[in-house]
C-alpha cells in the first residue's frame, strides 16, 4: 500500500509540475519582452534628460564674449577678480551665475587656489568692459526679472521675553 501511494504522489507532483510549466512558461516570456520594453523605455527617458539638461546648459551660458587675444592677454589675480566683483557691486553667486560656474569656485578664485580658465576666464575678462547697470541687466535677463535688491533684507518678527517669574528647576 505504501508504495502505491508514493507513486501517486510522485505522478501527481509531476503533473502539477508539468501544469504549472505549462502556465508560466508564456508569462516567462511576456515578462522578459516587457522587461525590455521597459529598459529600452529607460534609456529613451535618459537620453532625453541628457539632451533636456544640454539645453537648459546652452540656455544658461552668459553672453559674455571676449576675443582669445584679450583672454590671453589679460592677468587675473585673485585681487583683481575680488575687485571686479566689488567694483560691479555683485555678490559671489551672481558672479558665478554671471560666468556660468558655481559659488565655490568663486571662492576659490578669490582665494587663489585655483585660476578661472576656458570660457570662465573669458567672461570675467568680458565683465571688465561692463558697467553695473549692464551687469544688473545680465542678471536680470538670467534670473527672470528676480534679482534682489543688495542690502535689503525682509523685517523678521523676534519675541521678546517677558519680565517675571524665572523657573527654577530642582535636581532629584
Amino acid at each position: 500500500m505504501g508504495k502505491l501511494e508514493s507513486t501517486i504522489k510522485s505522478e501527481i507532483q509531476r503533473l502539477a509540475k508539468r501544469e504549472i510549466q505549462a502556465t508560466f512558461v508564456p508569462l516567462r516570456r511576456e515578462v522578459r519582452t516587457m522587461r525590455l520594453k521597459l529598459s529600452g523605455l529607460s534609456r529613451g527617458i535618459l537620453s532625453l534628460n541628457r539632451m533636456t539638461k544640454e539645453l537648459h546648459l546652452e540656455e544658461a551660458k552668459p553672453k559674455l564674449e571676449a576675443t582669445p587675444e584679450e583672454v590671453k592677454a589679460s592677468r587675473l589675480t585673485p585681487d583683481r577678480i575680488r575687485g571686479l566683483r566689488r567694483k560691479l557691486g555683485i555678490s559671489m553667486r551672481e558672479l558665478g551665475v554671471l560666468t556660468g560656474s558655481s559659488v565655490g569656485a568663486v571662492l576659490s578664485w578669490e582665494k587663489g587656489k585655483f585660476k578661472p580658465r576656458g570660457d570662465k576666464k573669458a567672461a570675467l575678462v568680458a565683465l571688465r568692459r561692463l558697467r553695473k547697470r549692464g551687469v544688473k541687466k545680465l542678471l536680470a535677463e538670467k534670473a527672470g526679472g528676480k534679482v534682489k535688491a543688495k542690502g535689503k533684507r525682509p523685517k523678521v518678527k523676534t519675541r521678546r521675553k517677558k519680565p517675571g517669574k524665572r523657573v527654577i528647576r530642582r535636581r532629584k
